[in-house]
């Protein structure tokens, strides 16, 4: 037995979308642990795109804006697995398509839109679930590492992230009541990832961080689900009702004397 001890544990990752996203980078780190790895991902179209990464796994197609689909999943990892012990939910969105909006303009649709994907989605994938999550399961979302820096280019994806994190507190609390389910989070700093991408001026924030952090080198998606990997791991069975900051310091270095010369 290795130290987290992952051999003969299911674990359900959703939202894999490349072979940069953070889902990924937990996903193979989990089965380098040992762990059988259950994929869900959102379309046919994007399970299709996926077919040589996920060569050979079990993958599922669930758009959680359905909830017919997440009632679907659930039927359908039950027929493969009696248990589930972790469940990785790693899925967020954000309108942008007509570009950046000052915040007091955001579109109500895209908002809501937002949220129910963001946030809600862990809500009902729990609730969906529980009957098939172990006593002692870890669910680990993803968050940031900071909602309360107001990024312009962030959007309102920052408030969704907060609603988020809330939620997972108030998720830990109501499974309490009949078991042991631990709910915790992720809150990474800038990633180089193929989503953050495709947000406005996101390198030029990127690059600021990275000077701001204290050992002046981003943080790396592997190192987010290096710990992502350890609160689903019994090792941090005193863990619940968190989210872990990972910013290599930045939180603490903004008057830095490189950054304010």
């Amino acid at each position: 037995m290795n130290f987290l001890n992952f051999e003969n544990k299911n674990i359900l990752v959703t939202g894999v979308a490349n072979k940069k996203s953070v889902a990924w980078f937990i996903a193979k780190t989990l089965e380098e642990e040992g762990a059988n790895v259950i994929y869900s991902v959102r379309s046919e179209d994007r399970k299709k795109s996926l077919e040589i990464l996920l060569r050979d796994k079990t993958v599922f197609v669930c758009d959680v804006e359905k909830e017919e689909e997440i009632e679907r999943l659930k039927i359908q990892v039950a027929e493969h697995h009696k248990v589930l012990h972790g469940l990785v939910h790693s899925i967020a969105f954000a309108n942008y398509s007509e570009g950046m909006k000052p915040f007091h303009e955001t579109p109500k649709k895209d908002f809501l839109q937002s949220i129910d994907i963001s946030c809600y989605s862990l809500i009902h994938l729990a609730n969906a679930l529980k009957d098939l999550l172990d006593q002692q399961a870890s669910v680990v979302t993803v968050s940031i590492s900071t909602t309360r820096m107001a990024a312009e280019n962030y959007g309102y994806m920052a408030p969704a992230k907060a609603a988020l994190d809330s939620a997972l507190c108030f998720l830990a609390k109501s499974f309490s009541a009949f078991s042991k389910v631990r709910f915790n989070s992720i809150n990474p700093g800038l990633l180089k990832t193929s989503a953050s991408a495709g947000i406005p001026g996101y390198i030029d924030s990127y690059l600021y961080a990275e000077k701001a952090t204290l050992r002046k080198k981003a943080l790396t998606t592997q190192e987010a689900a290096n710990a992502a990997v350890f609160l689903l791991s019994e090792r941090s069975s005193g863990i619940n009702a968190q989210g872990l900051v990972l910013d290599a310091g930045m939180s603490i270095n903004y008057f830095d004397q490189e950054l304010i010369k």
